[in-house]
């Protein structure tokens, strides 16, 4: 009998990237009866996405209904001493694997930010490491595109802020401008270029993403022989929401019922601190939806109090609203502090998606086909808004070089985000929600939907590199 091989993930505690990763992992398990999988879980108790703890509580409760290939072991849960914890558990499920009969180990397939954890554990016992990138595949071009320019050339990203508008990145096929380049890039001090130099090291990389999305990007790696292999498995998507919002999950349906096909806009900017506005910005926006006469989905979070992490709903939006708004657009909007993002955009009455341009969020638009319109915030937000408006085409823009962080300023005085006006969002709203059959941005969004789904189906480009990966995974073994 062929021996089974394991491998042992280890995802970053960050909605984003846990999910997909795990996600992933059933993945694999779906298409290789042969791999068997165990999942190192950080529950972490001060994340600002205070989501992924309800998600991990949802997967224990549910173990005895997945693959039964699936192991999942919860870490305990701490801040201090997480990273000799995962090393302790890593050291744990080799020797139990490298000790039992009929079991290979295949090998860590690691999150970005945990490459540099697990990387004494892998050269202790000469395992393979393997790098699960969360985000897409022109953002992991540049990632290495800057760590190559500082470690080959001595050039710093921070040189580029006063230098020519737009720069030649590999992973690109137009010009990227300077002033949409990650706060990571900029921060000379996060040591992401550390995190680049592990994915140059690692066997293989998988990327959430799917060749007809990012062809251009993914061609772009065979160019540099330092590059490891890149596997695009996605779309990667968590379809089935939170058990714990399933009575406000039905709310917010009963209202989609009543409305109009493709009518309604829903506007959401993450469930983290960074997507929560201000009383003047949200006043602009009300004043948008209400002078663009349309129908609205609005997820508004309240800013986290003193001493937390965590953004919330309010209780009373009147008290951050225009006066008498609620009242006004009662019979064409709807406020929540919550949404079943995935359930909301399969629904037919939607037809524009206003938003923070997080991977996962832009991977659930495309494959539900809903166009967007981009407002970015943080992180690698602005590189996608300019991948989806410039390069994949099913976007409109908003404020593509909007900003909340203040990294990369070498400064301590962070950032105050300017106010974007309503005639702004008004015009970009308005744009999004054209019915027209010409409105190039809903063509191409529809266009994207079908990709995406072909690229999961058998023979498809992420079914195939599935396969790929599990072909280098099985030459790797020692």
């Amino acid at each position: 009998m062929e021996d089974a091989i394991e491998l042992v993930f280890i995802p970053a505690a960050a909605m984003g990237h846990f999910v997909s990763a795990v996600g992933t992992a059933k993945l694999l398990l779906q298409r290789q009866p042969q791999l068997s999988i165990t999942v190192l879980i950080m529950k972490m108790p001060l994340l600002p996405d205070a989501n992924i703890n309800s998600y991990i509580d949802s997967l224990i409760a549910d173990e005895k209904d997945i693959n039964p290939r699936l192991k999942l072991v919860l870490l305990p849960e701490g801040l201090t001493n997480m990273v000799s914890i995962i090393q302790t558990k890593a050291r744990d499920c080799v020797n139990e694997i490298q000790a039992s009969v009929g079991r290979r180990l295949g090998g860590f397939v690691v999150d970005l930010f945990c490459t540099n954890i697990i990387k004494d554990v892998a050269d202790e016992f000469g395992v393979p490491t393997y790098v699960f990138y969360a985000l897409g595949a022109a953002m992991l071009g540049l990632h290495l595109h800057f760590q190559s320019l500082k470690d080959d050339h001595g050039i710093d990203a921070s040189d580029f802020k006063d230098s020519d508008p737009d720069l030649n990145i590999p992973s690109y096929f137009k010009p990227f401008p300077v002033k949409l380049l990650p706060s990571f890039v900029l921060d000379t001090t996060e040591g992401f270029m550390d995190y680049a130099r592990r994915i140059r090291e690692a066997k293989g990389v998988l990327v959430n993403t799917f060749f007809d999305l990012e062809p251009h990007a993914l061609q772009s790696f065979s160019k540099d022989k330092t590059n490891p292999p890149v596997y695009p498995v996605g779309p990667v998507l968590n379809l089935n929401g939170l058990p714990k919002y399933r009575e406000s999950e039905k709310q917010i349906l009963k209202w989609l019922d009543d409305q109009p096909a493709s009518s309604v806009v829903y506007l959401c900017f993450g469930s983290a601190g960074a997507g929560v506005f201000q009383e003047p910005q949200v006043k602009e926006i009300a004043c948008a939806l209400e002078c663009s006469g349309q129908r609205f989905l609005w997820v508004l979070r309240k800013p986290p109090s003193p001493g937390s992490l965590v953004p919330t709903g309010y209780s009373n939006p009147e008290e951050v609203l225009p006066e008498g708004f609620l009242e006004r657009t009662k019979s064409i909007g709807k406020i929540i502090g919550w949404a079943p993002q995935s359930v909301v955009l399969a629904h037919p009455a939607v037809g524009g998606f206003v938003s923070h341009c997080g991977w996962n969020s832009v991977l659930e638009s495309i494959w539900f086909g809903v166009p967007m319109a981009t407002w970015p915030m943080t992180v690698d937000q602005q590189g996608n808004a300019f991948q989806l408006v410039k390069e994949i085409g099913m976007a409109v823009d908003i404020k593509m070089d909007y900003r909340t962080d203040s990294r990369g300023l070498k400064t301590n005085i962070p950032i105050v985000p300017e106010i974007v006006s309503a005639k702004d969002i008004e015009i970009g709203i308005t744009s999004l929600m054209q019915n027209s059959t010409t409105n190039y941005v809903r063509t191409k969004a529809k266009e994207v939907k079908e990709k995406s789904r072909k690229a999961l189906d058998e023979g498809g480009s992420s079914f195939n590199f599935v396969e790929s990966f599990f072909e280098n995974v099985m030459n790797n073994l020692k």
